[in-house]
């Protein structure tokens, strides 16, 4: 092994930098060197770069395992988890990092994933909606095994935000529901706790806005991180509410 093959090799990072609430701050790349080493990740490079580099650089992260979402960012134009995205992926050591569209811009990397969700949770009554009086001190009502488990595989959703960036008629259209929403319609919908009907359900996303903006891209699934189906529950739900029209 050769010198410099055992110190590693140089990226190159070129990161948009850019504070919306400092009326002096104008969106700009700024680039970044740092030597590579073993199983470095994204998350673990930012980190370098914060620490040794620029105290400034704004980013999210909480789990650093692939399980809160916090760290979603655009990376060589995907959308991608910062945590679960090698440096070795990037043969050329050529890395440009831009915060997810769609959302609204804390400062650099950071966005607001949180406000996002919390609105399109109202918006689709993201509860279950029952008349029934349930008494605490009896079991639940039992579900088919196999319907609960298809039920709770798209509770997986980790509201990471790189569906919703990833999809065409989002950045298109800021009212879309947007992937995550259709992904928690269908999972209410499935639900046999829920007592909505899809009448109810096409009250609530059987619009251009909904179900029916969707341009079925499916880049959505394409890039979910925990390969939830996407594209099989949003023609599912296409199919439920289309014959409500």
């Amino acid at each position: 092994m050769s010198k410099n093959e055992s110190k590693g090799r140089e990226l190159l990072f070129s990161i948009l930098k850019y504070n919306p609430r400092d009326p002096e701050s104008k969106p700009a790349f700024v680039e970044y060197r740092l030597t590579e080493t073993p199983g470095m990740t994204l998350f673990i490079a930012l980190n370098k770069i914060r620490d040794s580099l620029d105290a400034d650089l704004s980013f999210d992260f909480v789990c650093r395992a692939g399980i809160c979402g916090s760290c979603g960012m655009v990376i060589n134009g995907k959308p991608l988890l910062a945590c679960r995205t090698l440096t070795a992926d990037y043969a050329d050591g050529k890395i440009q990092i831009m915060p997810m569209p769609a959302f609204e811009l804390i400062k650099d990397l950071s966005v607001n994933t949180g406000k996002w969700m919390e609105a399109m949770s109202k918006r689709v009554e993201s509860w279950i909606h029952s008349n029934e009086v349930h008494d605490i001190t009896k079991l639940e009502e039992p579900i088919d095994p196999d319907v609960a488990d298809e039920t709770f595989e798209l509770d997986r959703c980790i509201e990471c935000g790189l569906c919703v960036t990833s999809c065409g008629t989002a950045l298109m259209r800021p009212n879309f529901v947007g992937p995550a929403g259709l992904n928690r319609v269908a999972r209410f919908q499935m639900d046999p706790h829920d007592k909505r009907t899809d009448a109810d359900f096409y009250e609530l996303v059987g619009d251009d806005d909904g179900i029916f903006g969707c341009m079925s891209l499916l880049a959505c699934e394409d890039h979910c991180p925990k390969h939830l189906p996407l594209q099989e529950k949003i023609a599912y739900m296409r199919r439920k509410l289309v014959a409500q029209r």
